[in-house]
């Protein structure tokens, strides 16, 4: 284990970058923890809280303009995108949208103390039209707040974690294991976590050619846009009424327990719509189908879109 400590101290700035780097990229690989123990590691013979700070915030800007560009020029569908890739059940989405629009751009300077909402809020600035210098800006503050608040803490309790480095070491190999089962044990979690939120939004889809063909046989389902005000903008299927989880309760519709409502969004495995859903089944609405592939889905099929234009 004591190979592991030196090559901290020896390449200390290129661990925290590829670290911080790649945890902005959405991978769950914590950096939290390193930029505590490389802040545990500063002194005048080794690191200074300037030069770690630095390397921290450029590579996590760096990452995280990569997924601004990636909005801008893909739009929302880079989010499905990045719950591809992460750990975090997908309401991390439909969370971390509701964040954003309400604050804006301000949202940067917290968004990395959020699990899952770093790279998604960076995105959500690219696609919601955020001008880059005020991103860089925001961003750059906001990754100094998250790494400096790490490298404070580690500074701050550095006795107490070289008595943990030492008791690794110590531990040779075992001290080795014990820090790979407890990233193991994170990850781990983290995958559990997304498989049960998905096993309790499991239901029947509708595919987007079965509801054009009940439009087009003159079927009136009822149809529920669930989407984020600000998405609606680009356009929804004909005949959809609109409704977010924050206007659940003020939805009224006439219609029998059997008849069927459709609902759709833009997130990754529907999951506003289905969530939607289950709050209606609890009503006693027992027909009650998210539209498989969403909004984009329907788009992609080439049916017909409605818009204010």
């Amino acid at each position: 284990m004591s190979y592991i400590a030196e090559l901290i101290q020896q390449f200390g700035l290129i661990i925290v970058f590829v670290n911080v780097f790649l945890e902005q990229l959405g991978l769950p690989i914590p950096a939290y923890p390193t930029l505590v123990i490389a802040g545990a590691l500063i002194s005048p013979e080794q690191f200074s809280f300037p030069v770690l700070l630095l390397t921290a915030v450029v590579a996590a800007v760096i990452a995280d303009t990569f997924w601004y560009f990636a909005g801008l020029k893909y739009g929302n569908k880079v989010l499905s995108k990045l719950c591809k890739i992460s750990l975090s059940p997908d309401a991390c989405v439909a969370q971390s949208q509701s964040l954003f629009l309400k604050f804006g751009s301000p949202a940067l300077l917290i968004c990395k103390f959020i699990p899952g909402f770093a790279s998604i809020s960076s995105a959500l600035a690219g696609s919601t039209g955020t001008k880059l210098i005020v991103f860089l800006i925001m961003d750059s503050l906001g990754a100094a707040l998250w790494a400096g608040s790490a490298l404070w803490l580690g500074s701050l309790f550095s006795n107490a974690i070289d008595e943990l480095m030492n008791v690794l070491i110590e531990m040779g190999k075992w001290g080795m294991l014990l820090v790979l089962l407890a990233l193991f044990a994170f990850i781990a979690s983290k995958w559990w976590e997304r498989q049960r939120f998905l096993k309790d939004l499991r239901m029947a889809r509708i595919s987007v050619e079965e509801l054009n063909t009940l439009l087009t046989n003159g079927e009136t389902p009822i149809i529920l846009d669930t989407r984020a005000p600000h998405l609606v903008e680009d356009g929804w299927i004909p005949g959809a009424q609109f409704i977010t989880m924050d206007t659940l309760d003020k939805l009224t519709f006439k219609a029998d327990n059997n008849e069927a409502v459709i609902l759709y969004c833009s997130c990754p495995n529907e999951v506003t719509a289905a969530k939607i859903a289950k709050a209606l089944m609890t009503r006693g609405y027992y027909n009650v189908r998210p539209l498989a592939g969403g909004i984009d889905a329907w788009r992609d099929a080439g049916y017909n879109i409605e818009n204010l234009k």
